[in-house]
């Protein structure tokens, strides 16, 4: 049974789950791209195997091609679990902990274990992108939930534990220290000015346009001012939306073109990196507040965090993001 703690010293969140160091580990170190294989007896994600994940929870269904094209299952070594008891315990007024408790799902976003998300159709991903936004749109109705976070782990060296293409959702009862200081630095502009900050950003980078990648009707991707890591890449709508929930049909499709040109560029630049992406949204009770945007965080694995980053918080990045940003434009234009 997981726990949630709070470190005394930060006030940060940590979730204890033994359970997850059960998980499988399936990835050889390799080119994920290299090493995968159409379908794999032994993974839990390929079809013929749904025996082996927990009850389904949703799925887009066959289209006599595959038995299923999406699934969503709960994970199966889960950080968290839908429990009632959201007591806090107290030691000393020191120590605090209170059980486990919220939603750990896995969207499997196809049954082929080798189709990774760059190899995908505009149609593939969109279909991704409904699920991530219907059970995002399910858990945030619980009353237990604050805080929900949609993310992506794409190789071993991003923290994947099976190859077979998966996306991750988790909804927890607290939210983390870094949303709060997110929201704070949010609100103070909002104060000052009047305006979302991260609208001015998205203005600020059309009009630099040395950190812009593309630009759609509904979307700006850039690379950000203070990159945390070479290539890390920011998708952020244009239209005044707080929540990943309040996207409409069109807004997914533009979203699954972006993405997928996004992840393409990368691909070419770095030689099928992997990645981390996370979809940042506002919690429900902050849903309709002007000074806050959606967007998704895509983060390269090609760095690795070492002693200084971990003791300071301060990240070293490697490469100026105008320089990275000129990069992908280029990629991006031969695909034209």
């Amino acid at each position: 049974m997981s726990v949630i703690r709070q470190d005394p010293t930060t006030k940060e969140w940590v979730i204890l789950a033994s359970e997850r160091s059960k998980r499988p580990h399936d990835a050889t170190g390799q080119s994920v791209r290299s090493s995968a294989h159409h379908h794999e007896v032994s993974c839990p994600f390929c079809p013929g195997n749904e025996q082996m994940t927990p009850g389904e929870i949703w799925r887009v269904p066959d289209d006599q091609r595959a038995p299923w094209l999406v699934r969503v299952v709960p994970n199966k070594f889960a950080a968290l679990t839908p429990r009632d008891n959201l007591t806090r315990r107290d030691e000393q007024a020191l120590f605090r902990e209170m059980d486990g408790v919220g939603f750990h799902e896995v969207i499997i976003e196809t049954p082929q274990h080798d189709r990774f998300l760059a190899l995908m159709s505009v149609e593939e991903v969109e279909r991704i992108l409904l699920a991530y936004q219907l059970r995002y749109l399910d858990l945030e109705q619980d009353p237990r939930i604050r805080y929900i976070i949609l993310f992506k782990n794409h190789g071993e060296r991003a923290g994947t534990s099976l190859d077979h293409p998966h996306s991750q959702i988790v909804a927890t009862p607290i939210a983390p220290v870094l949303l709060r200081r997110k929201y704070q630095v949010a609100m103070a502009h909002y104060d000052d000015t009047g305006r979302c900050l991260y609208r001015d950003i998205v203005e600020a980078e059309l009009r630099v346009k040395t950190r812009l990648i593309v630009e759609t009707d509904r979307y700006v991707v850039f690379h950000p001012f203070a990159s945390r890591a070479p290539f890390e890449t920011w998708i952020v709508p244009k239209s005044r939306q707080p929540s990943f929930g309040e996207l409409t049909a069109e807004d997914r499709r533009d979203l699954a073109l972006v993405l997928l040109q996004v992840l393409r560029a990368l691909d070419r630049l770095l030689g099928s990196p992997a990645f981390n992406y996370v979809v940042h949204s506002a919690p429900a009770e902050d849903a309709d507040r002007p000074y806050y945007l959606w967007h998704i965080q895509i983060l390269p694995r090609v760095a690795t965090i070492a002693g200084f980053e971990l003791g300071s918080g301060i990240f070293v990045t490697t490469m100026l993001p105008e320089e990275s940003a000129a990069s992908m434009r280029e990629a991006l234009a031969e695909f034209k």
